[in-house]
């Protein structure tokens, strides 16, 4: 597209905006770079990294920290004997430690989906050997370590011991030569990487040294004594030493990076564009805005659209339906001056110009545009004194020199095109551009305030008819779309309203009046009767809103006691477990109890669709099949045809249940509350079973403890435990367990068909 088009339309005003929003001067120029993009792919690749990178943050908290620009690194380090200093290095590592962040982040939500996201933050392998180089060898500060190297560390030694030594003898040597008095500081200072002492200047000559510097106000002298002249010879070549070794350790590092070039650019290209990302959720929570859908065909409808920078500037905004209905390609809109029709043109460019580049639009859900390979724009005054080119003039050259150009992926916006000449040649010459748009399947937008325009809109069945409202009573814009009729320019009534001197406007009432042509009163009436109609319609719509609004709180209500009761009903039906364990009541007490439990529990679920069961016949392994008591889903594992019984693995809890017991899988089952569940088993028809097979002894017993308890909060008649056959140390293990567990009245290894000394089998009381 052209850059005329995106500063016509405001777009580099909106990356302007957006890359406020960015934390870094890297993302902040990425943002600014964004630029439309010319494929279906494209286009939804970035719309999934943004919606799926607002729904990570929104479940993480995850929030960008501020890194540096390091571009400049990678130009640099290809060339063989380049060598990174500590600065670069270490911007390096904070990059590194942001990138690692957010990948590790989102490895904790990889069950979410979100693969567009992760592998554009994971298009390469981590480069590992760089990030264990440069935390092992630079601090937190980005210093580097003593640890970096034994010879680093053995120099570094030396210079700590001399600096020791030199700190005690100084001491000593103030004391023998009382210069106490003489000392500007009670230490010794560092100059020129050498030990000196800060004496007053008017003691210089107290004692022998060499001096090398003096303040600036020349009150102090930086004094080395003579004794300290052998071990500063020795510091400075220890110094020499210590850069020689640190200049190795970033050779070394520097190496790792060229090695992890291409691994360690797209980590820090993920952090950019995470930044990027980041931009755009703030700038789509600052105004409530979203991606659209970008179709291949179909026309294109902009639910509650607002410009999106006067969405930015203030909250209040009229949002507009801008939509062309099957078969149209055009719209031309009139009205009122200042009623907003070059808004309304000026919202359909810029969001498209926006939608197309990956960045969230203020419209709502359900909002979609075709994709326009280009955007053609007319608007403004274009007159150019320099260029001796009238508005006129220069419409018609833009026109010219784009239109081989215009095709069916073309959007054109034309705002008061033909304006600047005669109004019935103007008129005309409209009409024809837009019949020429049309034939060549390009979608225009277009503003006008010629009568003859108006009319065409009216009779083209391509093209469809809006008007700008206005209030009745005060003729201000109210800056809504009222669709399928025209509106009056109201030219002299905004005239009015800004002060014209009463006498022209008289005058021109009269000549309007002796021209014929006033229309007025019809067209009042027309947005009169298009005002009332949009006023009735928000009041639906707000109605509706309310409705819905007491709708989802009634639920949440009803759900929160509905909660609370199944609770009190489970904590009931433990209680009544846990009576039976004790023996303060018999099972057959109990089992009446729990019954009772049970129909409460379907009384709040209400009355229940009997779901028909089928035959035995029909169930087979592998099959879906529903239980009926539970109404859940579980999958079939086996079949007993002696016992008409099939063992039925539902949320990971093997059991037999009668083949009355069940029916069709639903596509809607819901997952019923546990306390249903619990207690709504039948005793005679459950089998329990639990695998504790490469479990720990200790591991094991405890899985089995709270598997039976489990089983008998259902009302377990039988389970069947699989320890595999092993050493028999697990065996011995779990029998031990059941024989001293009370609600066992018996078990046994299973028969040699089912497993053998590899599963006991057990009978609840």
């Amino acid at each position: 597209m052209e850059s005329r088009t995106f500063q016509v339309l405001e777009f580099p005003k909106i990356l302007a905006a957006l890359s406020g929003f960015a934390v870094s001067e890297p993302g902040a120029a990425a943002c600014l770079d964004i630029r439309p993009l010319d494929s279906f792919d494209a286009i939804r690749r970035e719309n999934e990294l943004f919606e799926q990178a607002r729904s990570w943050v929104r479940e993480s908290g995850f929030k960008p920290a501020v890194f540096p620009d390091i571009d400049a690194i990678f130009p640099h380090i290809d060339r063989e004997t380049a060598v990174l200093d500590q600065d670069a290095l270490y911007a390096l590592r904070i990059v590194l430690d942001l990138a690692l962040t957010a990948r590790e982040s989102l490895k904790g939500y990889a069950e979410r989906g979100w693969d567009t996201l992760f592998g554009s933050l994971s298009a390469s392998e981590w480069p590992q050997k760089t990030v264990s180089g440069i935390t092992r060898c630079l601090d937190g500060e980005g210093m580097i370590r003593d640890e970096s190297s034994p010879d680093l560390m053995a120099v570094r030694q030396e210079i700590r011991a001399i600096h020791q030594r030199c700190t005690k003898r100084v001491k000593d040597f103030i004391l023998q030569e009382n210069l106490g008095s003489a000392m500007q500081d009670d230490y010794m200072t560092i100059s020129s990487d050498r030990y000196v002492l800060p004496i007053k200047s008017n003691f210089k000559n107290k004692t022998k040294g060499i001096i090398h510097d003096y303040s600036q106000t020349g009150e102090t002298c930086y004094f080395e004594p003579i004794f300290l002249v052998e071990t500063n010879n020795r510091l400075q070549e220890l110094k020499r030493e210590e850069r020689q070794e640190e200049y190795k350790v970033l050779q070394y590092l520097s190496g790792l990076v060229r090695d992890e070039a291409e691994e360690v650019h797209d980590a820090y290209r993920g952090v950019v564009l995470i930044d990027v990302l980041m931009a755009k959720i703030r700038l789509a929570d600052r105004y409530d805005g979203r991606t659209i859908e970008i179709v291949e065909h179909g026309s294109p409808s902009l639910i509650k659209a607002r410009h999106p920078l006067l969405a930015l500037a203030e909250d209040g905004v009229q949002p507009m339906d801008i939509e062309l209905l099957d078969g149209q390609k055009a719209m031309i809109v009139s009205g009122g001056n200042a009623g907003g029709k070059t808004v309304c043109l000026k919202t359909v460019g810029l969001i498209g110009l926006m939608a197309f580049s990956g960045l969230p639009v203020p419209a709502r859900e359900g909002s979609r545009l075709p994709l326009w390979h280009d955007v053609f724009v007319i608007m403004g005054d274009e007159q150019s004194l320099e260029e001796n080119v009238s508005t006129f003039t220069a419409q018609i050259q833009y026109l010219r020199r784009v239109w081989d150009r215009v095709d069916g992926n073309s959007l054109f916006v034309l705002d008061e095109f033909g304006a600047g000449t005669d109004p019935t040649q103007g008129a005309a010459l409209a009409q024809a551009v837009i019949d020429s748009l049309v034939e060549k399947g390009a979608t225009t937008f277009t503003a006008t305030h010629f009568p003859a325009l108006k009319a065409y809109a009216m009779a083209a069945k391509s093209v469809r008819a809006a008007s700008v409202l206005f209030d009745p009573s005060t003729k201000k814009p109210l800056f809504r779309l009222a669709y399928d009729q025209v509106g009056a320019s109201i030219a002299l009534d905004v005239a009015k309203e800004h002060g014209l001197p009463e006498e022209i406007l008289v005058r021109a009432e009269k000549y309007l009046l002796l021209d014929g042509s006033d229309t007025s009163a019809v067209l009042d009436r027309l947005n009169a009767m298009a005002v009332k109609r949009e006023a009735e319609l928000d009041a639906i719509e707000l109605e509706k809103e309310r409705i819905e609004k007491k709708r989802a709180g009634l639920e949440a209500k009803f759900e929160k006691e509905r909660t609370k009761i199944l609770k009190d009903v489970q904590a009931h039906a433990q209680d009544v477990v846990k009576q039976w364990q004790s023996d303060r009541i018999g099972r057959k007490e109990a089992r009446k109890k729990l019954a009772q439990v049970r129909m409460k529990v379907e009384d709040l679920g209400g009355e229940r669709e009997k779901v028909p069961s089928f035959s035995f016949n029909d169930i087979v392994p592998g099959k879906k099949v529903s239980y009926l008591a539970w109404n859940k889903s579980g999958i079939v594992l086996e079949v007993n045809e002696k016992k008409q019984q099939a063992k039925v693995d539902i949320g990971g809890v093997a059991m037999w249940v009668s083949a009355d017991n069940l029916g069709p899988a639903s596509k809607t089952d819901r997952p019923a509350p546990k306390s249903p569940k619990d207690v709504g088993a039948s005793p005679s028809d459950l089998v329990v079973e639990v695998d504790l097979r490469g479990n720990r002894a200790d591991v094991a017993v405890a899985e089995l403890e709270r598997a039976m308890d489990a089983a008998l909060l259902k009302g377990a008649g039988k389970m069947e435990i699989v320890h595999g056959r092993g050493t028999g140390a697990l065996r011995r293990e779990v029998h031990e367990f059941l024989a001293h567990y009370p609600a066992v009245a018996h078990f046994s290894l299973a028969n040699e068909d089912r497993g053998g000394d590899g599963m006991t089998e057990v009978t609840l009381k």
